[in-house]
């Protein structure tokens, strides 16, 4: 009984010592999480407004006749290139060989008339100063030259007609390019010289080619406000650069410029149709293909730029996270721009002095502690460490 005293007195010393430990706990605080801050980066650029569009030939023709009559050859290869002034078609010419022969017998017999009334006016104008006719007959033979001459005339240009009509026998291309697969095959009746004339082919030309474009009302009047300030030269009076690139292309290594601006908005859908040229040497594009358009969209000067991943997304604003001289994140509504050489303008809303969280962003909370290490935006958007 002596040896269970101690015991107990070893056991409670034990549970009080428990006890305290258990009242006071080593509460360590966790440091503010590090994120890395950078000011934005300020860079004179020019802005570039991208649109999609397609490909159109500066020159599409219907081929059709311009006289009817059967079809006697077919004298090209079909899709290929043709050029201006190469023969394509041939019409039966004999029923314009045979009218040209009657309009030049016609010419002749005129001709014929004239030369006879002249000398009966010549004679008429010596009998009657020697009054062995009356000045009326001299009149009539007067008019009867002028009859005569008109004939002539008349002939004339009926032969011209019928030389017209037979060189229109012969179908030549009226200009350069791609031609498409005949709709008519040899020995078929064709129509000319109508509304309603036969579709034989079309051709397309293909160097210099056409890029059409619509662009928003919003961009329009954007346009046309930085005209009213002297910003950027309105594409209506100035070849403004553009440059464009396939769907298959990632560089913009094609360069062009504009040339036409619609003299209105669409009423239905309020955008305007803009359309620019570019050179086609290797005839590589072809009317109808897609493409991606780059437009001078501002004069040069000096952006705010960020990179997108230090931007977030807060309903319909977006939003960046800035850190002040205690180290206290608040957030800033900013207005963004285009994205140029890899980062983002922002338009509005940031300030030069800002310091702003471009890595770790999902670690900062508004009004939260951070732990900042500085970085600096690179060209490029890279990020580079401070130190």
């Amino acid at each position: 009984m002596r040896l269970a005293a101690p015991l107990v007195a070893v056991l409670l010393g034990a549970c009080d010592e428990a006890g305290v430990a258990q009242s006071s706990p080593q509460t360590a605080e966790r440091p503010p999480p590090a994120v890395d801050v950078a000011r934005p980066l300020v860079k004179a650029i020019v802005e570039w407004d991208e649109y999609t569009g397609r490909f159109e030939a500066a020159q599409s023709v219907e081929i059709r006749a311009r006289v009817s009559g059967y079809l006697d050859e077919v004298l090209f290869m079909e899709g290929q290139i043709v050029e201006q002034g190469q023969l394509l078609y041939v019409i039966d010419r004999r029923p314009f060989v045979a009218e040209l022969a009657r309009a030049q017998a016609q010419e002749r017999r005129a001709k014929a008339q004239l030369d006879l009334a002249d000398l009966k006016l010549k004679r008429g104008q010596t009998l009657v100063e020697r009054r062995v006719i009356s000045v009326d007959e001299l009149d009539e033979r007067k008019a009867d030259r002028a009859v005569a001459f008109a004939d002539l005339v008349a002939a004339q240009a009926d032969v011209r007609l019928a030389e017209l009509n037979l060189s229109f026998a012969e179908i030549k291309a009226p200009l350069s390019g791609r031609i498409s697969d005949t709709q008519v095959d040899v020995g078929n009746l064709i129509s000319g010289g109508s509304a309603d004339s036969t579709l034989l082919t079309t051709i397309v030309s293909l160097d210099p080619i056409y890029f059409a474009f619509d662009a928003s009302e919003a961009d329009s009047l954007r346009y046309r406000r930085l005209k009213v300030e002297s910003l950027r030269p309105s594409s209506r009076d100035t070849p403004n650069p553009v440059y464009v690139r396939l769907m298959d292309e990632t560089d913009w290594t094609r360069r062009g410029e504009m040339n036409f601006v619609d003299n209105r908005q669409d009423p239905n859908s309020g955008t305007i149709r803009v359309r620019a040229v570019f050179e086609n040497p290797d005839l590589l594009i072809t009317p109808g293909l897609f493409g991606r358009l780059r437009l001078i969209g501002s004069n040069e000067y000096d952006a705010v730029l960020l990179p997108d991943e230090a931007i977030l997304s807060d309903q319909s604003r977006k939003i960046v996270m800035t850190v002040d001289q205690e180290g206290l994140v608040s957030a800033k509504v900013v207005e963004l721009g285009p994205i140029v050489d890899g980062l983002r303008v922002i338009r509005s809303g940031l300030s030069i002095e800002d310091r702003v969280v471009v890595r770790g962003v999902q670690r900062a909370r508004p009004g939260q502690p951070v732990t900042p290490e500085a970085v600096t935006i690179g060209p490029n958007g890279d990020l580079v460490s401070a130190e």
